[in-house]
């Protein structure tokens, strides 16, 4: 980062007033009636409603669009753990992308915590004020943990976006990548280069798209994770196989997919090299990438590549996932996000890549055509049909699989 850069971001976030959140009224009080109606009394109607039935709060309050995006600050971005108060600045962040692409109400809870327990005990007591809640820079395997309990404890989504939110963009891009090299993901050899949360959930997910536990190598800091290493913890030993393979460089011999979300130039040209025909990398460490796009292609021209940087084509980024991913689930009331909603979401994102493009997602990339190909296998964040698609996608899913409270919003 550049000191104009640097100075740039800091300013951004101070002025004209510091941060990027505030809050808005969104009825009006202006005259002696309306003060009555907004406090007291007139606020004690809905009070009795919703001591004689909790899910009145939907109705009455703004519980139905409000997601808690809450962090104990132990993963940060790449920054890793900085504390729960120095996130803030990301938790707003998340926050703003939340209102800009779904009109989701969100706000940020950042928690000071001594331990999971405490963390867990901590969103379980203040749960009731949210429809959602958004799990946020959490480290493994803690990350794990908390989710499960979050979700067994509580009658609303529980997501944690680290984990999910890649998965399902990954999965989406994936997907279509593998269509267009002509492979099929119950055959490819997949190599994952990072077993925190992300890679995990990504695994986890490919399986129940189709994808060959056999054929999967998961690569933490000791190497491949094998049938033959001991103290594995249970999220890992998921993944043990029967295999020779013990490096990364053993793991890519007659790799199909390569997917990293570790650090900055870890796979080695000579690996890439090594790779089955038709290659797909997607190198998703951020800023710096396992391997440039441009030392890839000079190695390999038959690849499909996608990062996480926005300067470069087939970026994995979680905007596309997790705004309309809680806009649809809100907007039936879900109790959870579950397997078939974040599948939906898999498919919704494919399906929308392979449809015309508007002029006006050319125009906001300064484009002249985008069309379904190595160089566009996932949605761009600026696409307003995202907001079209999506959360109905996610919404028809909740109600197929029983989790939606009501079968549309006039029901609430």
């Amino acid at each position: 980062m550049t000191k104009d850069y640097k100075a740039a971001a800091l300013h951004y976030h101070t002025h004209p007033i510091p941060g990027k959140l505030a809050i808005e009224v969104t009825k009006p009080c202006d005259t002696q009636e309306e003060l009555a109606l907004a406090y007291t009394p007139g606020v004690a109607e809905p009070v009795r409603e919703i001591a004689r039935d909790a899910e009145q709060a939907y109705r009455y309050t703004s519980k139905g669009n409000l997601v808690g995006i809450i962090t104990d600050g132990t993963a940060v971005l790449g920054l890793g753990n900085v504390g729960a108060l120095a996130g803030k600045p990301v938790m707003e962040g998340k926050s703003v992308l939340f209102k800009r692409f779904a009109n989701v109400d969100a706000f940020d809870i950042e928690v000071d915590a001594e331990s999971p327990q405490a963390f867990i005990d901590t969103v379980a007591r203040i749960a009731p004020t949210f429809g959602g809640i958004n799990l946020e820079d959490i480290a493994a395997p803690h990350c794990f943990e908390i989710e499960q309990q979050l979700i067994e404890k509580l009658d609303i989504p529980v997501f944690h976006d680290d984990q999910h939110g890649t998965a399902i963009i990954i999965a989406a891009g994936l997907l279509n990548a593998i269509e267009l090299q002509g492979k099929r993901l119950e055959s490819a050899k997949i190599v994952c280069l990072g077993a925190g949360a992300a890679g995990i959930a990504s695994m986890r997910l490919l399986i129940s798209l189709g994808a060959k536990r056999e054929n999967l190598r998961l690569i933490d800091r000791k190497g491949v994770i094998h049938s033959d290493r001991e103290n594995l913890p249970d999220y890992k030993q998921a993944f043990a196989i029967t295999t020779e393979d013990r490096s990364l460089a053993d793991a890519m011999r007659g790799a199909d997919i390569f997917i990293g979300v570790s650090g900055p130039d870890l796979l080695a040209p000579a690996a890439l090299k090594t790779m089955a025909p038709r290659p797909i990398v997607f190198a998703l460490s951020n800023p710096d990438p396992e391997i440039s796009p441009q030392l890839a292609r000079s190695v390999r021209d038959d690849l499909i590549m996608a990062t996480g940087r926005s300067d470069y084509p087939n970026q994995v980024n979680n905007v596309l996932g997790f705004p309309f991913i809680f806009r649809g689930a809100l907007d039936v009331g879900a109790t959870c996000i579950n397997a078939e909603m974040k599948i939906a979401a898999v498919n919704a994102l494919r399906d929308l890549t392979k449809k015309s493009v508007p002029q006006q997602v050319l125009d906001a990339y300064a484009v002249s055509s985008m069309n379904f190909g190595p160089d566009y296998i996932i949605p761009k964040p600026l696409d307003p049909r995202l907001l079209e698609t999506i959360p109905q996608a996610i919404a028809q899913a909740a109600l197929d699989s029983g989790v939606a409270r009501y079968t549309d919003t006039t029901d609430r």
